[in-house]
């Protein structure tokens, strides 16, 4: 028993990916024999992935970074001679701090909610449903967990496959088109990062990211692939001008694989940070790397949110949000990049990049109710216009309340969670731009003004004429889950940016120590 209990430990990083990863098998077997137990196999496996989560979670706050190379323990057995006399790295390494770990409880909660909501949303093509999200799963958390650039490349393009393959799980008329456009955006943003890997390695016989870290010259090639890179995650994280794909895959995918494709989202936005601060962090100039961020910020924040007004679909809205609210997050993150190494950092950039931190775990939250709710009233009315849709608060009281929740923090009031990580960005973001402050503050009013007007069509008015619905209580049960943390981390910010926050600062901030776990290689 002790024997299996270490075994657990030292392979907790495998353990997170490998498990939804053969839950998706088993599921796809067993549903030829009977579907009754998809489900209950596919929860399991959410279970127990999301276990292990939280346990290498544990592990990196008592311990620091955690590393695992697979097929061997011993760094020193990592590298192969090359004919160039280098020493190349061979080995599927897998890699967490602070940072990472953050992710890995984002995707931990975000999977457990979406698949309890799924029990009853998803009637149908559930043999294509169960088995893809468990793919998407494991590769979201591969993306977060991986300490290799080509691997990295890989989990990207697993997300990318089966959240195509989810968008089409409703039998929308336009999910496929939508999922064919997000196909291709997702292809073309993989090449790009592909090509920015492949430059790097050209030129230090090496994908992984340690190795390179301290390898890295900043030539121009290595301008270029970071360039490079930089624009094919922005474009897979939904960053303004790359966004494009956006209103349609988030719109017309069922609405628990909405609610997930936020966290996918954030998964390329967490690479674009690792790529910044611990692959290019030891030789960047981190003025000109801020302000490109800072600049995606602002203009993801302006144009999803105008974006937003004027649309009568509930996803298709929610869904320029998630562009707007993205850009909350690379303004702050930017504003410390650019101040970094400087004294103002210590100032505001720690606290603008704990604003930025703490808006990815909120707006994975709240954003995820509000695609939660639209699934529900989809559900209940069997439309997404707000034309077609009246005075639901009479028969869904509780939906009612989760948007007005949901609502409420996206908004950035107080005492929800949205105002908790906004308000440090509006802070330190002052300090630095008070133009930048102003923008931000802007966009949250009109994005109040935006959900005014989503619940006075859908939720305010007179009994509709026909009765919606019945709301099954897996879905309420779900909806209240991220209710109840919405507000948790709205009362009790401290406790958040103490104990999971800073840590996932000081891991983007201090490269020594992600980039010094192979020191052999």
């Amino acid at each position: 028993m002790i024997d299996l209990v270490a075994l657990l430990l030292d392979n907790t990083l495998s353990l997170i990916i490998v498990t939804p990863l053969m839950g998706a098998f088993v599921t796809e077997l067993v549903a030829r024999i009977n579907k009754k137990w998809v489900f209950p196999l596919a929860l399991i496996s959410i279970l127990v992935s999301s276990s292990f989560a939280f346990l290498l979670a544990s592990q990196v706050y008592s311990g620091g970074v955690v590393s695992r190379a697979i097929e061997s323990d011993n760094p020193a057995k990592l590298t192969v001679s090359l004919p160039s006399g280098s020493l190349l790295p061979i080995r599927i390494i897998l890699e967490a701090d602070g940072m990472s770990v953050l992710m890995a409880i984002i995707v931990a909660i975000m999977s457990l909610v979406v698949i309890i909501y799924s029990r009853k949303f998803i009637r149908k093509k559930l043999t294509l449903f169960y088995p893809l999200f468990l793919i998407m799963v494991s590769g979201t958390y591969g993306m977060m967990l991986t300490g290799d650039l080509f691997n990295l490349f890989v989990f990207i393009e697993i997300v990318s496959i089966s959240g195509a393959g989810l968008i089409t799980a409703l039998d929308r008329k336009r999910a496929p088109d939508s999922a064919f456009k997000f196909l291709v955006m997702s292809t073309i943003g993989a090449l790009i990062i592909l090509t920015g890997i492949g430059l790097l390695y050209g030129q230090y016989d090496s994908l992984n990211i340690a190795f390179l870290a301290k390898s890295i010259h900043w030539t121009f090639l290595d301008k270029v692939a970071f360039a490079l890179m930089l624009a094919g995650l922005a474009m897979k994280a939904g960053s303004v001008p790359m966004h494009m794909w956006v209103p349609d895959a988030y719109g017309d995918s069922p609405a628990p694989v909405s609610a997930f494709f936020v966290v996918g989202s954030q998964a390329s936005l967490y690479a674009l940070f690792r790529i910044c601060f611990s692959l290019f962090g030891l030789s960047l100039n981190y003025v000109t790397a801020g302000w490109i961020l800072i600049i995606l910020g602002v203009l993801s924040m302006f144009v999803g949110v105008t974006m937003a007004l004027p649309q009568k679909d509930i996803k298709r809205l929610m869904a320029f949000h998630a562009v707007s609210q993205t850009g909350y997050m690379l303004l702050g993150v930017g504003v410390g990049l650019t101040v970094l190494g400087t004294p103002a950092f210590a100032a505001f950039g720690f606290k603008a990049m704990e604003g930025g931190i703490f808006h990815v775990i909120n707006h994975a939250l709240y954003k995820g109710l509000l695609f939660l709710t639209a699934g529900a009233i989809f559900y209940a009315t069997g439309t997404r216009k707000l034309n077609d849709i009246r005075g639901l608060a009479h028969y869904m009281p509780w939906t009612t309340v989760f948007f007005m929740v949901g609502a409420f923090s996206i908004a950035g009031l107080p005492p929800f969670n949205g105002f908790a990580s906004k308000i440090l960005i509006y802070e330190s973001v002052y300090a630095f731009n008070p133009v930048l402050s102003a923008i931000a503050m802007l966009v949250s009013i009109l994005t109040l003004a935006s959900f005014i007007k989503v619940f006075y069509s859908a939720f305010l008015g007179p009994k509709p004429s026909k009765k919606p619905k019945r709301i099954p209580h897996s879905m309420l049960l779900a909806m209240l889950l991220l209710t109840l943390l919405i507000l948790f981390f709205g009362l009790f910010p401290e406790l958040i940016i103490n104990n999971l926050i800073k840590p996932a600062v000081m891991a983007l901030v201090n490269v020594s120590a992600y980039v010094g776990v192979f020191s052999g290689v």
